[in-house]
């Protein structure tokens, strides 16, 4: 790999880490006008903090082809079941993070990004109801493994913020909208309760440190 390559690499790493922000109170996207703007304030770890059950563990979805499987989330209720069936623990004891980068960021995206950006078919996920592609996040209300039944369990979901800088030039260009527009639609637009990283990597490694078990989704 040449060393010019090797330097516009570096740079566009750069400018995507300081693209978006970092979430601060819970149900919250992104903090407003800084992240609409592309400045991002200070990381935010502080969800990481209740974070402290004897059995906690991180599923990585950052390569997950989302239009391969309609029940992604499934193995992460399937942990937290097992508990309660085996160990009689349930959250908080039981604590459980998914991790999202750009293959799966449409799991993360609310139902009037899929709209305007046409994310069903951007990813190539078909709503199993019109058999057509999607215009709703299908995996957000899905019965006990969908999303928000998850996060009613205790289940944090992240966004890697490179990913997410990567995503908002991608549909920037699909749907000929400035970057600008797509950046606040985006950084407005993400499911209450997720929480931004600065990279998907770089939050596997955190929380690992604090004990988390590592399992490749």
């Amino acid at each position: 790999m040449s060393s010019n390559h090797d330097r516009r690499e570096f740079i566009a790493t750069v400018a995507a880490a300081t693209g978006l922000a970092a979430i601060g109170a819970p149900g919250a996207s992104a903090q407003g006008p800084a992240a609409a703007s592309g400045t991002a304030p200070q990381l935010d770890l502080s969800w990481l903090d209740p974070l402290k059950g004897k059995h906690k563990q991180v599923f990585d979805y950052g390569s997950w082809d989302l239009s391969q499987d309609a029940r992604p989330f499934r193995f992460v209720r399937n942990y937290i079941d097992s508990h309660k069936e085996v160990n009689r623990l349930e959250p908080p004891d039981v604590n459980a993070t998914v991790g999202i980068s750009r293959p799966s960021f449409a799991a993360n995206a609310s139902d009037a990004l899929w709209v305007k950006y046409k994310l069903g078919e951007h990813f190539k996920i078909n709503d199993p109801m019109t058999r057509q592609p999607s215009l709703r996040n299908i995996f957000l209300d899905a019965a006990n493994e969908g999303v928000k039944a998850l996060q009613a369990s205790g289940v944090v979901f992240w966004q890697c913020n490179v990913a997410l800088n990567a995503m908002i030039g991608e549909l920037a260009r699909s749907s000929g909208l400035p970057a600008a527009e797509v950046r606040a639609d985006v950084t407005a637009g993400l499911n209450p309760g997720v929480r931004i990283v600065s990279s998907h990597m770089f939050a596997l490694g955190l929380v690992q440190e604090r004990g988390f078990t590592y399992i490749k989704a």
